[in-house]
């Protein structure tokens, strides 16, 4: 008798009516097949992997993807609730029905003359309380060797999924890649993500955002847990003791740097466990504990390098189990490696850029795509925390919630209370940069970072968010930090990057209760003194700046808030009307 998962994979090959079917097993052997398949595939503009110098970039290869197919699109990607009320304003809505019969005629022979790889893997580490058993189903050589590196794929995945009919199922093809036919749909209460038309990361690979968030955020809602786009760390102080956090900052906001920073403090090291994703569940002990569903790092390869992020530098340049790739970067054909704007040194003389053509800095493009990625296996990274592994995840003692502000918003703040940390989670934004298309300087309202990957209604997602926080015994400290706080002149106060490890050392020196703090109407912020500033010298009214409350000039803000929130009025919890309530008492 066939188990669910062999039911539903024969359900996809008779929609999608491939050549061949492959299991994919998860061992090094394979891994480097696949390379080798998809160095002798030709897909539009090359063959769909292209092996670089390996003496300077170990296990590195290139991948092009298509012109119209850069990035996420979320106006093409839709949350399939039966109540379109349950989808929220936070996301594009469709019929579930109507999305399965437009999905199903695209991937009606979708897959004719490709091979059909199935991949069963594990969001978590396998032995994990907290894990979630998958299998989707590809077209594209790209996707399976990235799902490779992103998650934990194999025998032993299939093994625990063959006793079992609760699997998130995921079906992907690249179809024709036409933006006309491109869907990426999700159907939460089937635990199902459909997507066609995209063979590009976010949108094809499942584990990541699809999966990790979308379908994981309403399991945790029906469960009792959280799926959140935090990066986990932990911070090492002098006496060797490790306190971990996790923290959520929109893009453009250093997530990545955090996550891997390197400390201008002596005695305090940073430990990295994930950089983009957290899975958050309440502990036999009352607390919470996180796990990084994900195995690997997906990240944008502009502005990365050995004077911003050395430690991600380091990994991307390690070989490993697994390979590394590159996409829609540059080429530097001289010396057959990549290259992207920011990297260290000079742009090479002999560059082809994302798309394969030749490229000078004369002609005005990037050479690099903005958004080209690395994808590396996080065993790479040289500061991997020894509990990265562990099953049972690590216990958080601190939530950060971060945006881009020039204004207002103090360096970092401590809620006073878990609701009143929630509502600094749920107005979170940042300022619209020049990169960015629209007028600079507009707030992006951005709810702990999870505005586009929440998979139901954002009102009912605070609401569980305020029932976390009250079911634990012991629940972390709420804290909001802003790296970009600028004077009159428009520069920076705060020197950032490593110098953060100053913000993070008193936000742990609150958990343990070591000092006190100053009350503000905002929030609790640090007494200048209570900073430590070893080695760093900002003179005193600089440094007091970037703890200024003004609420006279918060009337703005309390606007914008309350014209935020306004759609989700008739779901909003009591808790989050009453502070923004209390927020525009306080800027009248």
């Amino acid at each position: 008798m066939s188990t669910a998962v062999e039911r539903w994979i024969e359900e996809q090959e008779r929609l999608a009516k491939p050549a061949k079917v492959y299991w994919m097993d998860g061992s090094e052997g394979e891994a480097w097949r696949l390379l080798e398949i998809g160095m002798s595939e030709e897909r539009l503009n090359g063959p769909v992997f292209q092996k670089l110098d390996h003496q300077t970039w170990p296990t590195a290869y290139l991948h092009r993807s298509h012109q119209t197919d850069v990035a996420r699109v979320e106006h093409l990607t839709f949350i399939c609730h039966p109540n379109r009320e349950d989808a929220g304003p936070n996301n594009n809505w469709m019929d579930p029905v109507k999305a399965k019969k437009i999905l199903s005629k695209l991937s009606d022979g979708c897959m004719a003359g490709r091979t059909m790889y199935v991949i069963p893997y594990m969001m978590g580490h396998p032995d994990s309380p907290y894990a979630k058993a998958c299998v989707m189903v590809t077209d594209s050589t790209y996707v399976a060797v990235s799902m490779r590196i992103m998650t934990r794929v194999g025998t032993r995945i299939l093994d625990k999924l063959r006793n079992r009919d609760d699997f998130i199922k995921g079906f992907h093809s690249i179809g024709d890649l036409n933006p006309d036919r491109r869907y990426i749909t999700h159907f939460p209460h089937e635990s199902l993500v459909w997507s066609v038309g995209s063979g590009y990361g976010g949108n094809a690979l499942l584990g990541k955002k699809c999966v990790a968030l979308r379908i994981a955020s309403y399991l945790g809602y029906k469960q009792g847990w959280l799926a959140e786009h935090m990066v986990i760390m932990g911070i090492e102080d002098h006496r060797g003791n490790t306190t971990y956090i996790t923290a959520a900052l929109p893009s453009a906001c250093g997530k990545t740097n955090l996550a891997m920073m390197e400390s201008a403090l002596p005695g305090y090291r940073v430990w990295t466990l994930g950089d983009d994703i957290s899975w958050l569940n309440i502990g036999p002990d009352g607390r919470l504990w996180a796990i990084n569903p994900e195995a690997g790092y997906f990240g944008v390869a502009p502005g990365t390098s050995m004077q911003t992020n050395p430690n991600m530098m380091k990994t991307i340049r390690r070989g490993a189990f697994n390979p590394t790739l590159f996409t829609n970067v540059a080429l530097d054909t001289d010396r057959n490696e990549p290259w992207w704007e920011g990297l260290d040194g000079a742009p090479p003389e002999n560059l082809l850029d994302w798309q394969g053509n030749p490229w000078k800095p004369e002609v005005g493009t990037k050479a690099a795509h903005p958004n080209s990625r690395f994808t590396a296996s996080i065993v790479n990274s040289p500061m991997l925390d020894k509990e990265a592994e562990n099953p049972k995840g690590v216990p958080i003692s601190a939530i950060i919630f971060g945006g881009r502000r020039t204004r207002l918003i103090p360096l970092v703040v401590e809620s006073f209370n878990w609701s009143h940390g929630v509502f600094l989670g749920a107005r979170m934004g940042s300022e619209t940069t020049a990169a960015a298309a629209g007028k600079v300087g507009v707030v992006r309202r951005d709810p702990m970072a999870m505005l586009p990957f929440c998979g139901y209604n954002m009102a009912d997602y605070w609401r569980h968010y305020l029932n976390i926080g009250h079911r634990m015994s012991r629940p972390p400290k709420i804290f909001s930090v802003n790296w970009f706080r600028a004077d009159e002149n428009g520069k920076f106060l705060w020197p950032g990057f490593g110098e953060n490890i100053r913000v993070l050392k008193w936000i742990i020196d609150r958990v343990n209760g070591a000092v006190p703090a100053r009350e503000t109407a905002a929030g609790l912020v640090p007494r200048v003194e209570d900073l430590d500033m070893t080695g760093l010298d900002m003179p005193k009214d600089r440094l007091e700046k970037l703890f200024a409350v003004d609420m006279k000039d918060w009337k703005s803000e309390a606007d914008e808030v309350r014209s935020f929130l306004k759609p989700y009025r008739g779901r909003l919890p009591g808790e989050i009307r009453e502070q923004a309530e209390k927020l525009e008492r306080q800027a009248r």
